[in-house]
């Protein structure tokens, strides 16, 4: 567990010490500087091939809590000397996947994609408990037919947004495996709508937490609903499996750019005026992403370039290789 975590973080600390450096850059006039705040919303743009970044994006960025977004830029920041004095740095990704990125970081050794662990009875990197269960409920479901569901060990939704999310997972229609974990909703238990358990109850799976890799390798997985976590784009692109995408905090925006807009691989959901995702855009946008072949290509691409990387004579085949060689010296 501590090896995989460490490793995805150097990989986007790595990134962050990119866009840290190109936003401290901006006139100071433009900018609250030490709590890492800007006071427009610009583009960032770092070098060609890695997305356009909007400055309310960025990586630090934390959506409530002022005094966390300060502590979480103040830790980047420090980071940025820790980093560049590094020889190497090995990382959960694949070179060919963010070639530009990788090629501004000279002293990182993508080694990806990492799996959690190869013990099924293993939690890895996993905070939770896991809930087996739902690969034999998956295994009774039709090839390409199940939205999974899962926004990872710390995002929380408001119960409004909560109820949103369950009435539009609903309203698809589709067999779905669902994570809810005991403190998604601000902390709390979520109470789900009326009638909701009882109306899904026969095409609906709901646990606590999940098998995630062995579930995205599941063929009877149609797309993967996510907050964007680097862990788990990472295990979905492994498994060809797209996305629909709820970004949340820190890396996760910048990972939803890659996804939609550089692999396009998946799609992200647009927030009303009032900043809600409803029940319909959720409907919309999941009906839209399960019908789209082109998707469904990239993402079979990605999984093959993946497995490749991996494969002898690969690119993250050497740069293990290169890594164990230096740890003997």
């Amino acid at each position: 567990m501590v090896l995989r975590l460490q490793l995805v973080n150097l990989y986007h600390i790595s990134k962050i010490n990119l866009l840290s450096k190109k936003f401290l850059g901006f006139d100071r006039n433009d900018s609250n500087i030490s709590a890492g705040t800007p006071l427009k919303d610009e583009l960032i743009c770092v070098s060609k091939g890695i997305p356009v970044l909007s400055c309310n994006g960025l990586p630090w960025k934390w959506p409530i809590d002022l005094k966390v977004q300060e502590w979480v830029f103040r830790i980047y920041l420090t980071s940025i000397q820790f980093m560049d004095s590094s020889k190497r740095l090995p990382c959960n990704c694949v070179y060919e996947l963010d070639s530009s990125a990788c090629d501004l970081i000279p002293n990182l050794l993508p080694i990806g994609p990492l799996p959690a662990s190869s013990d099924p009875g293993h939690y890895a990197a996993n905070f939770w408990p896991e809930d087996s269960t739902c690969i034999g409920w998956l295994d009774k479901q039709p090839a390409g037919s199940v939205i999974y569901v899962a926004f990872g060990s710390t995002g929380n939704l408001t119960q409004h947004q909560f109820n949103e999310l369950a009435l539009g997972i609903e309203l698809v229609g589709r067999p779905f495996l669902w994570v809810v974990r005991s403190d998604f909703t601000d902390g709390s238990a979520a109470e789900y709508p009326d009638g909701f358990i009882e109306r899904v109850a026969d095409h609906g799976k709901i646990v606590s937490w999940a098998p995630q890799e062995e579930v995205l390798a599941h063929p009877s997985v149609a797309c993967f609903f996510s907050h964007c976590g680097w862990n788990s784009t990472m295990d979905s692109i492994s498994m060809g499996v797209p996305f629909l995408c709820w970004p949340y905090v820190v890396d996760q925006f910048l990972d939803q750019n890659y996804i939609c807009d550089k692999w396009k691989v998946g799609l992200g959901l647009n927030p009303d005026e009032n900043g809600l995702i409803s029940r319909h855009e959720i409907k919309m946008k999941i009906e839209k992403l399960v019908s789209d072949d082109g998707i469904k290509a990239n993402a079979e691409k990605l999984k093959e370039m993946t497995r490749k990387s991996v494969s002898e004579g690969g690119s993250s085949y050497k740069n293990f290789k290169t890594f164990i060689e230096a740890m003997k010296h």
